[in-house]
């Protein structure tokens, strides 16, 4: 988990999500941006003055600091484990909490077969239904879920009943955003 103010030269090109709107941009190799959150492996950067979300799994091009490594001890854990690890790695691109403290997921759904591997259903929401970001955060879960060697399909709905409200959010997201 990395909060700071750093500033880095691109290594290469990108493709990156203007918040909150959500509007695609391409980042040029050489471009100098200021890193204001990599949490979870995804990366929250200034540029020119507007905020920008680079995926995970672009995130190598900050510098190796911030190339994403997939959680270890997958294997000693249950599928459930194991999902609802990757579900606590995404995080909103503008607030320093995953978004299952968030209260974000409403619910998952695990589809184990015969064979081992697995679907997995999510339905979450936002913290604002307009927001732009809503499909980028939803392909984010969607690739954290098949990072997982058993998942072989990953839906992930945004949903907006009932509402996204603070009370929905965990004790530890309160104490992280100085609400108690």
């Amino acid at each position: 988990m990395v909060q700071t103010r750093e500033t880095v030269e691109l290594l290469d090109d990108c493709e990156a999500y203007l918040i909150p709107e959500g509007i695609p941009r391409r980042l040029k190799a050489g471009t100098w941006v200021t890193v204001t959150q990599a949490l979870g492996g995804d990366v929250t950067v200034n540029v020119a003055g507007n905020l920008v979300q680079i995926f995970a799994s672009d995130a190598h091009v900050l510098g190796e600091r911030y190339r994403f490594r997939l959680p270890e001890g997958d294997s000693v854990t249950s599928l459930e484990q194991q999902v609802w690890g990757r579900l606590r790695s995404c995080y909103d691109p503008e607030i320093p909490v995953n978004i299952v403290d968030l209260g974000l997921v409403y619910n998952c759904q695990i589809c184990e077969q015969d064979d081992g591997k697995a679907r997995v259903a999510v339905d979450m929401t936002l913290t604002a239904p307009a927001c732009g970001m809503g499909p980028i955060l939803a392909e984010g879960v969607r690739q954290r879920l098949l990072s997982l060697d058993a998942v072989i399909e990953a839906e992930v709905k945004i949903v907006f009943d009932p509402p996204w409200g603070r009370e929905m959010m965990s004790e530890a997201a309160k104490l992280e955003l100085g609400m108690l």
